[in-house]
């Protein structure tokens, strides 16, 4: 584990070779942490009881580290539940010789929903997973009785998630086709529909290629059909919902023998299978990926603010890149004992508990041309509200490295546009009206001047575009200044604080470079992270441009 956690390549080598001895410093550990609890709670002060909670949690042993799975980007195949069989039955009771046909019809399948909730934060769980199948209906049954619906499944995702349709299989729209091009055949028709029908259990194999069926009921849709989202699928599930949308509806079930009862054949010995469920391929992207995002140089001291402000268990060391990705963590608010620490209230009108936070890799100079970490990780940056740069004020200079933070947002904004424009130029189609007398070069163009309109477009053929965010520099931001404790940082922090006064002022322009960028109050907050000094002003500030 050295090459894990640097720190400990000294020490892994005793460690490794005499376990026991671990062990029992844990246990001495543990036996004073107890005796210190029982014989000196009196002389122990809450001040005191809450730095030593702060030094366990801040500067953890490697043991207490936690992985954090994080997915911000996911595409899933979901598939919609097939309906079950039509029954074949006749009616048995005494006296009667032959009975009527009786046998229930299939049930339809299962649903897929989706739903945006509170409290996820991640689609980790949904990319690990991938496939969502909904269950089969089951098959009809004898004395008209239908079969059970098939479960149904309910996707949940955090709130900001944008849901688009990458392709679609409908298998109603793919047999109402063939019909329409096989109407004039009445053979084809045939051939192509026998695998539709279903015979009598007890029936040779052989009469199943010479019976004669009737003419095969048009293709059903269920009725909840009807609340499904227009295709191609495109939602913005930016709010808590009380109700899930329906993204496929199961297929309906197979017809019984008495929905062919004719005056010629009064018990028909076949009935219909049940239709197959639609499938489609959707891309889930988070618009919205914390409340707040921290922004900065590797090893500034972001993991360590992180666990200051919440209870992640993130992992921090005094190496670079110790964050490989984001980190998400919650600041609690309200915990239900006593006053709230403060009260705010969000964009719905209800009163905030708490907010999120995103530890985001560490930018490295020349991060827009895909250097360090790359571009993955600046895309992170444009779905938090707000942005807190985080700046090490113990060594450089902390206007200097809060101007080349904003100068790699910059580059990677101006790249994006330039990307934007480029696609869009690509999908520019020069349009002749049909009959035209211009000379085509393809047969496909031929077809559009003869008039031939029957057009099939492959919806999974061309990437989706990216999603549209608003620019970073319109977000409202503030500095953090780390390790303000070290005795080097004073003339720093001065030097930092007054020149975001002259911007705040107008007096120098933003450092973001935009005419139109935000132009709040600036602030920059000194902090001990390590100490956990400080960091009640973070919480405060953040709500106050929440708020706005």
């Amino acid at each position: 584990m050295p090459f894990l956690y640097p720190s400990l390549k000294g020490y892994w080598k005793p460690l490794k070779a005499s376990s026991k001895l671990l062990d029992t410093a844990r246990i001495h550990r543990r036996r004073l942490h107890s005796e210190v609890s029982n014989n000196d709670v009196l002389s122990q002060s809450p001040a005191t009881s809450d730095l030593l909670s702060y030094d366990e949690h801040l500067n953890p042993p490697p043991e207490d580290y936690g992985r954090t799975i994080f997915a911000d980007k996911c595409k899933l195949s979901l598939h919609a539940g097939s309906g079950g069989h039509g029954c074949i039955s006749f009616l048995r009771e005494k006296f009667i010789a032959a009975g009527p046909a009786n046998g229930g019809d299939g049930g339809s399948g299962g649903n897929i929903y989706i739903q945006a909730v509170r409290g996820e934060t991640s689609l980790h769980k949904l990319a690990r997973r991938g496939i969502f199948k909904a269950s089969r209906g089951k098959n009809g049954q004898g004395s008209s009785k239908g079969g059970q619906r098939g479960e149904d499944v309910l996707i949940q995702v955090p709130v900001g998630t944008v849901v688009r349709e990458v392709s679609r299989y409908d298998p109603v729209t793919e047999e109402s086709e063939k019909l329409n091009m096989t109407a004039n055949s009445a053979s084809v028709e045939g051939n192509t529909q026998r695998d539709k029908w279903i015979l009598y259990p007890s029936a040779d194999p052989s009469e199943y290629a010479a019976a004669e069926f009737p003419v095969l009921p048009k293709p059903r849709r269920s009725n909840l059909a009807i609340m499904q989202p227009t295709s191609p699928i495109s939602l913005d599930l930016s709010e808590p919902m009380e109700q899930p949308i329906l993204l496929a509806a199961g297929a309906v079930g197979g017809l019984g023998n008495p929905h062919f009862v004719t005056k010629s054949m009064v018990r028909p010995k076949f009935a219909t299978r049940g239709g197959a469920g639609m499938r489609l391929e959707l891309e889930l992207e988070l618009k919205l990926l914390a409340d707040v995002g921290f922004v900065g140089l590797p090893n500034a001291g972001k993991s360590t603010l992180l666990r200051a402000l919440s209870r992640s268990r993130a992992r921090v060391g005094d190496w670079a890149f110790t964050t490989l990705q984001p980190n998400i963590g919650t600041v609690v608010l309200d915990n239900s004992y006593g006053r709230p620490k403060l009260h705010s209230i969000d964009s719905d009108g209800e009163r905030r508990t708490q907010f999120s936070i995103a530890d985001i890799p560490g930018l490295v100079p020349d991060a827009h041309l895909d250097r360090g970490l790359g571009l993955g990780f600046l895309r992170h940056i444009e779905r938090a509200r707000v942005l807190a740069f985080v700046v090490d004020l113990s060594i450089g200079d902390s206007v200097l490295a809060l101007k080349n933070l904003w100068k790699e947002l910059n580059e990677f904004e101006r790249l994006k546009d330039r990307d934007t424009n480029n696609e869009t130029e690509h999908r520019i189609v020069n349009w002749q009206a049909f009959g035209s007398s211009v000379s085509t070069s393809s047969p496909q163009d031929a077809e559009v001047e003869t008039g031939k309109e029957d057009m099939m477009i492959n919806a999974g053929s061309q990437p989706l575009p990216p999603l549209q965010m608003p620019p970073i520099s319109s977000k409202p931001w503030f500095v953090v200044g780390t390790k303000a404790d070290l005795p080097s940082s004073q003339e720093n922090y001065a030097h930092l604080k007054t020149y975001l006064e002259s911007v705040s002022a107008g007096k120098v322009a933003l450092p973001s470079g935009k005419k139109h960028g935000w132009k709040g109050q600036l602030m920059v907050i000194p902090i001990s992270a390590i100490r956990g000094e400080g960091i009640d002003q973070i919480t405060e500030w953040t709500i106050s441009l929440l708020n706005l």
